[in-house]
């Protein structure tokens, strides 16, 4: 049932969509003559044949795409709006890529030839993974093998694996109950089956296959009995640490001079996806700054008509690893009106600070409008090209607002900032300062490249809304 998400199975997905891809190539060559008898489609004459590098190049391209968008990485990929959402995301990172590439060495590929191939690439490399999925699905509602689970640990963390579980219940896992100490009758609708050192009965009379292990931290010793109890039974046993809390970025296993030791400040991109997250940054910057440039002039000069005031306004804020940098916007509120933040600052019913209002007085009428439509925010493209921010990531933070961050929230600093994220995504202003926190480190926690392209679709989205800015 788990070969679903193995190497193996990773492998032979990598191998079916490269022959996807040359035969989708083949398939649109083939039929591309049948297209000149449409008014818009250039005529090409029978048969249109490719060279054997072009074909190479596809497959090259389609399947190092698909890759690095972690397409192929089952971990990330266990819900199926995951997986289709990764995939398209990748199709179409892989057809400009693709497009490009042919641009620059094979002109000869007709515009009809590459959509066709690029709809039968898309549609059968979809269509493949519903089919695997249906057929999983099916095998697990028929099969009688169903890993049993207990959790000892009724907390906060054994409730979070215990959520995880019964999240993805259609691959074969049941969430028979819990063990706590400190509780008693359920756990989010889960039974307590009993204490800790009842492992050993509850083990035999609920017939359980997994123990999973998820005590708070400072409890050795009941981990060590546990294992005693449970050694000579024939369950696995997973342990799940309680130390990522306390990362500053994301944690993970590394090995230490021969020792499989939990790095807790690891950096949270690694290199290759630093490298290609702002090589990307720096293709949008370049493409859309022409147009940019054009709708940036007519902006200032009509601040500058409305309120005599610099139309660019730089404002300190705290970047990634806490560094200070200048943001530019542009100015959308009267001279002056830094002066008067502290006034316009109030607290919520929880003490907690919200520093942006809807009906701010400071903000002028084209102001409001800039706001409304987030075009206030786009002389920060010129941060983005300094490498100051990306086009994705956490906001910028004021530094006055930074100083007063708890340790967890000090881990939003540790990627690059950005001028849209998953928080203005998920709510914009509409949510204050100390609610957004969670969705940044959430961001985070599950970055990849199609996350990214994702935000910034979605961003798009809540522009045209309009909802939530101010």
């Amino acid at each position: 049932m788990f070969r679903r998400f193995s190497a193996s199975f990773a492998l032979l997905s990598i191998l079916l969509d490269a022959s996807l891809v040359a035969f989708s190539l083949y398939a649109a060559a083939f039929l591309r003559p049948y297209f000149n008898q449409i008014r818009f489609v250039a005529y090409l004459p029978a048969p249109v044949i490719l060279p054997s590098v072009v074909y190479i190049i596809a497959v090259l391209v389609w399947i190092a795409v698909l890759f690095l968008m972690g397409v192929y990485d089952g971990r990330k990929n266990y819900r199926a709006v995951d997986e289709f959402s990764s995939l398209t995301f990748g199709a179409l990172i892989a057809g400009v890529s693709l497009a490009g590439v042919l641009y620059l060495s094979y002109r000869e590929v007709s515009r009809a030839l590459f959509l066709t191939f690029f709809g039968f690439t898309y549609l059968s490399q979809a269509g493949w993974r519903v089919g695997v999925r249906l057929s999983f699905r099916r095998e697990a509602l028929h099969s009688p093998t169903v890993r049993r689970v207990l959790i000892v640990g009724g907390g906060s963390l054994g409730r979070s694996v215990g959520e995880q579980i019964q999240a993805f219940a259609n691959l074969g896992w049941l969430l028979v109950g819990y063990l706590d100490d400190q509780a008693a009758g359920s756990v989010a609708g889960v039974r307590i089956l009993g204490q800790v050192n009842q492992v050993r009965s509850v083990v035999y009379s609920h017939k359980i296959d997994d123990v999973l292990i998820a005590l708070p931290q400072g409890t050795h010793a009941a981990t060590n009995q546990l294992l005693a109890d449970l050694h000579d039974l024939p369950v696995k046993i997973w342990a799940v640490p309680d130390y990522f809390s306390l990362s500053l970025q994301r944690a993970k296993y590394e090995n230490f001079v021969g020792l499989a030791m939990l790095d807790l400040q690891a950096p949270a991109l690694t290199d290759l996806q630093r490298l290609v997250k702002r090589v990307v940054d720096i293709i949008l910057s370049i493409l859309l700054l022409p147009p940019a440039s054009v709708l940036m002039g007519l902006i200032a000069i009509t601040i500058r008509l409305e309120s005599r005031a610099p139309a660019i306004f730089m404002q300190a804020r705290i970047g990634e690893g806490g560094r200070l940098f200048y943001m530019y916007k542009f100015r959308t509120m009267v001279a002056g009106a830094e002066s008067m933040q502290e006034n316009m600052e109030t607290n919520d019913a929880s003490c907690n600070l919200v520093y942006k209002q809807p009906d701010d007085p400071r903000v002028t009428r084209f102001g409001r409008m800039l706001r409304r439509s987030s075009l206030d925010e786009l002389p920060q493209l010129f941060n983005i090209l300094r490498g100051e921010m990306s086009w994705v990531g956490p906001r910028p933070e004021l530094p006055y607002l930074v100083e007063r961050y708890q340790p967890w929230q000090q881990r939003r600093l540790a990627v690059p900032q950005g001028l849209t994220g998953w928080w203005q995504v998920n709510g914009r202003s509409d949510r204050p300062m100390h609610l957004h926190t969670e969705d940044d480190l959430y961001y985070i926690q599950h970055y990849s490249l199609g996350l990214d392209f994702k935000i910034l679709l979605m961003t798009i989205m809540a522009v045209l809304r309009g909802r939530g800015a101010y």
